[in-house]
């Protein structure tokens, strides 16, 4: 293998590892919030706000449904106004994003609800507002689902950064379609799965890791 063809691949490799860490940032930035709001704001729970919170839902699973390359193609204008072109690893970053948001929001709202009911109603008799159970229970007792689902979305935005290359988004699902694809290049293509199998592995192992370590913790206390 060249040293050229080496530079590329490891250049490839930290523009995938980019964007799908500053999307994954930005996913959990917005997501774990609004899974939180999701979790607790229908009739009758702590925050009830049952029209935002079926708004709201509407527009996660309009988001989820949506097929992720469409998605790409459908958001150009949007990616254009905050990046300033629709090809490159920033503009990537975009798409990325907004499909971890409502990912990640599914994930924080499905764990916060496997919270024993009984852990809130203690924290209600003992004088703690919404806001204190949030912090204080909800969020502590549901990490560890917390981070393993975390863990299912990093995963995700890996495999959707190597689609995103189809539309020249950069990174190592580009650099297989335009060496190992079109210029008839197969041992480019096996190095580029071979390492996106290598990510993939790694960010599972750190996240079952993780989350084993905080569950050892909230059970400790």
């Amino acid at each position: 293998m060249s040293p050229e063809l080496i530079a590329l691949i490891v250049a490839a490799t930290l523009d995938t590892l980019t964007m799908v860490l500053i999307a994954g940032v930005l996913g959990v930035t917005f997501g774990l919030p609004l899974g939180i709001f999701l979790a607790t704001s229908r009739t009758g729970e702590m925050l009830a706000a049952p029209w935002a919170n079926l708004m709201l839902g509407f527009v996660v699973n309009v988001t989820r449904s949506t097929p992720f390359i469409i998605l790409v193609v459908a958001i150009v204008p949007l990616t254009r106004l905050i990046v300033g072109t629709s090809i490159g690893t920033q503009a990537a970053i975009v798409p990325l994003t907004l499909a971890a948001i409502p990912f990640i929001a599914r994930i924080v709202e499905g764990a916060i609800r496997e919270v024993d009911q009984g852990l809130i109603e203690a924290a209600r008799a003992m004088g703690a507002g919404p806001l204190q159970i949030i912090i204080k229970v909800l969020v502590p007792e549901a990490l560890p689902a917390i981070v393993l689902g975390l863990t299912l979305a990093l995963v995700s935005l890996l495999g959707f950064s190597a689609m995103v290359g189809a539309v020249g988004g950069g990174g190592l699902g580009d650099l297989g379609i335009r060496y190992g694809y079109q210029r008839f290049m197969p041992e480019v293509m096996a190095i580029v799965v071979a390492v996106l199998v290598i990510l993939v592995q790694g960010a599972q192992t750190l996240g079952e890791h993780l989350s084993r370590r905080v569950n050892k913790r909230s059970r400790s206390t």
